[in-house]
């Protein structure tokens, strides 16, 4: 962690997030008061001919405002939370829309947008599309069909998917904190804001906090997952505060105002960066010792004479752990569901067709279907954020 104001590195293409606390900042309604310096940043770096798209929370309280939904302490069933997120979206749009000269598009995505590969391809086309045009992408999750179980569930994560998605250079986080602190600044005078952090470890994740907004999602857990998954595919992130115009001015000026998250030097390819952060895990592999050597030290596919044990109900082709002694150090698509692999597991690999009756390949994973974890990768160590919109 270097605590010096950071100079930014020359970009193209950003991503810009900005929290239903800068939307919605008393939880009733859209309002300009913050969103009017966010649009004329972005307008101004948009005439310096950088592309930029950007990611919006705030639907679910526009439409809470339009029913005169005041009571924030009530729970919202999933299908109040769709109604109020399809009355809200539209609002939403039409705000942002009042700031621009350029056309702004709507865009939105779900978990399966992402995970599955053909919709994620299609998606990464039109957003790319409507950046040739000169529009502005304007991109929520859609709320409106997505389920708790089957949604990203935060703004600053779905803005680090669209990050990759767009293949962008910079993501900026706009909240309402300046960045990250060695220590809650709510609570301690004496905190001090970490101007650049090099590296996401669980020293990192141990300073992060809930979100105290009404309305907000996440809080500093979700960024710090958004940081980790945008530098693991090459991109550097930004959080800086959105209620303060210094903070617009300063970026304009190629200096970040808040907390900067370096990009990894090695940065993952395409397919394992989505493999890793988009697909959902359907279970898990319990490995041996040697086949946790064979994973780590020799680069080597997973066979079956190292799997000692499984857990859950998958598929073949499903996305699994690769753990060893309960930690996960690897995850990839498994050749075999989980019924044929209780038949095989600890067995050699020329015994496959003997046992089954058929055979798709001789390993559980291949080395090409396997993403294998740092001990500092944030899928081995990192709290999951916990959040509703």
């Amino acid at each position: 962690m270097i605590d010096t104001p950071k100079k930014l590195p020359s970009w193209k293409k950003a991503v810009i997030k900005v929290g239903s606390a800068l939307v919605a900042p008393d939880g009733n309604g859209c309002k300009t008061r913050y969103l009017l310096p966010i649009a004329g940043f972005i307008a101004a770096c948009m005439h310096q001919g950088k592309e930029v798209i950007l990611v919006s929370s705030g639907a679910v309280a526009a439409g809470r405002s339009a029913l005169k939904r005041d009571n924030l302490a009530v729970p919202r069933t999933i299908p109040e939370k769709q109604a109020l997120a399809a009355i809200g979206q539209s609002q939403l749009m039409a705000t942002w829309g009042r700031f621009f000269d350029v056309p702004c598009a709507q865009m939105l995505l779900t978990y399966d947008d992402l995970k599955n590969r053909r919709r994620f391809v299609n998606a990464k086309n039109a957003l790319a599309e409507l950046l040739h045009m000169g529009a502005l992408p304007i991109i929520n999750e859609n709320d409106t069909v997505a389920t708790d179980e089957l949604r990203v569930g935060d703004n600053d994560n779905l803005a680090a998917h669209v990050a990759v998605l767009a293949e962008a250079d910079l993501l900026i986080i706009f909240s309402d904190v300046k960045g990250l602190h060695d220590k809650n600044p709510r609570k301690h005078s004496d905190a001090v804001l970490l101007r650049e952090v090099t590296e996401i470890t669980t020293d990192i994740y141990a300073l992060a906090g809930p979100s105290h907004h009404a309305v907000g999602t996440g809080g500093m857990v979700t960024k710090l997952q958004a940081a980790d998954k945008a530098g693991a595919r090459g991109i550097d992130t930004i959080i800086a505060n959105g209620y303060d115009p210094a903070s617009f001015e300063a970026l304009l000026a190629g200096v970040c105002p808040g907390t900067f998250f370096n990009r990894t030097t090695n940065p993952t390819n395409a397919r394992k960066h989505w493999m890793q952060h988009a697909l959902p895990t359907c279970g898990t592999i319990e490995v041996d010792a040697g086949a946790r050597k064979a994973l780590l030290v020799d680069g080597a596919s997973l066979l079956p004479s190292g799997v000692i044990g499984i857990a859950g109900q998958f598929r073949h082709g499903d996305a699994v752990d690769v753990c060893f002694q309960g930690v996960a150090i690897a995850k990839g698509l498994c050749q075999y569901d989980a019924d044929n692999l209780i038949r095989i597991m600890g067995r050699k690999s020329s015994e496959i067709v003997d046992i089954l009756g058929f055979s798709y390949r001789d390993v559980i994973i291949h080395r090409g279907d396997m993403v294998v974890f740092s001990p500092n990768d944030k899928d081995c160590v990192a709290p999951d954020a916990t959040s509703s919109k």
